[in-house]
């Protein structure tokens, strides 16, 4: 059996939380740092794994902002309290991926491959897609969170 290794993290007020489970050590996953303006201003390094597991949990749905822009194709996950952004999600046919970012993690330094810089303006939304479901982490577990006028709760 393949070891595991899982990876906790949190915005900076713990409201949202996550455990990354992957059967490829810190030190061996890619680091992405994408050079849109909300990336570079957010100071995001991410990973995935596509054989991994995010469980996401969420203390007060209320302070949690889904943030989409651009093709509108993946949505950042904020935290309204401290305005960390822990991880993304990109649904895809039903089913949904994420990246994670590395600097909300307990160790981001395990994390020590070189970061490779990407721009991804010039994918189309049928390139963008195909690559999330091939290099993002592909089993996500979190709570649903439902829009009324710009707020986020949490469904149960």
């Amino acid at each position: 059996m393949k070891e595991r290794h899982r990876t906790s993290g949190r915005c900076h007020c713990g409201n949202i939380r996550f455990e990354f489970d992957s059967g490829v050590p810190r030190s061996e996953l890619p680091v992405r740092v994408c050079g849109c303006a909300f990336c570079v201003r957010h100071g995001a390094r991410y990973t995935s794994d596509p054989g991994g597991a995010i469980h996401v949990e969420i203390d007060d749905g209320a302070l949690v902002q889904r943030y989409a822009f651009g093709h509108r194709t993946a949505e950042f996950i904020l935290c309204r309290r401290c305005g960390c952004v822990p991880l993304a999600t990109s649904i895809i046919d039903g089913h949904t991926y994420a990246i994670i970012n590395i600097n909300v993690t307990e160790d981001p330094d395990a994390f020590s491959r070189p970061a490779a810089s990407f721009d991804y303006d010039d994918e189309t939304v049928e390139e963008r897609l195909t690559r999330r479901k091939e290099n993002w982490i592909g089993t996500v577990t979190m709570p649903a969170l439902c829009i009324n006028r710009n707020f986020l709760w949490i469904t149960r």
